[in-house]
């Protein structure tokens, strides 16, 4: 079964930062954030999934249709990689499901889970 989480973001990333500062180690959770306020801007409803033990991060729909999206600064190690595409890979739909990374992807998918840069999704 599917569940709906809950995670909360900040409109304003300006803000986000004037509040807590910037830290490197930060970088993930504003990546995850930037990616949220442009599924909202394009105009999904955006939820956080969950299914089991395992979380989506970013479940959107719209006009009945739905996305998953997992979001992680890179996948170069295979247990970020298994983590990432593993968690998609268990839904049992077809709905496109992406990873999106701050590195390039050789070749454009996954076992047909979509990867794509951060810059590629953001001009997309």
């Amino acid at each position: 079964m599917f569940e709906i989480g809950e995670k909360y973001y900040f409109e304003n990333l300006g803000i986000r930062n004037g509040l807590w500062g910037y830290r490197l180690e930060d970088r993930g959770k504003i990546m995850e954030n930037a990616v949220y306020n442009h599924l909202v801007f394009r105009g999904y409803k955006v939820r956080v999934g969950v299914l089991g033990n395992n979380e989506v991060d970013f479940v959107a729909e719209k006009e009945g249709e739905k996305v998953y999206f997992q979001v992680a600064l890179t996948i170069n190690d295979s247990n970020t990689m298994e983590r990432e595409f593993g968690n998609l890979k268990k839904i049992a739909d077809n709905y496109p499901k992406k990873v999106i990374t701050m590195d390039p992807f050789s070749g454009n998918t996954h076992e047909g889970i979509h990867a794509i840069d951060l810059r590629s999704f953001l001009l997309s």
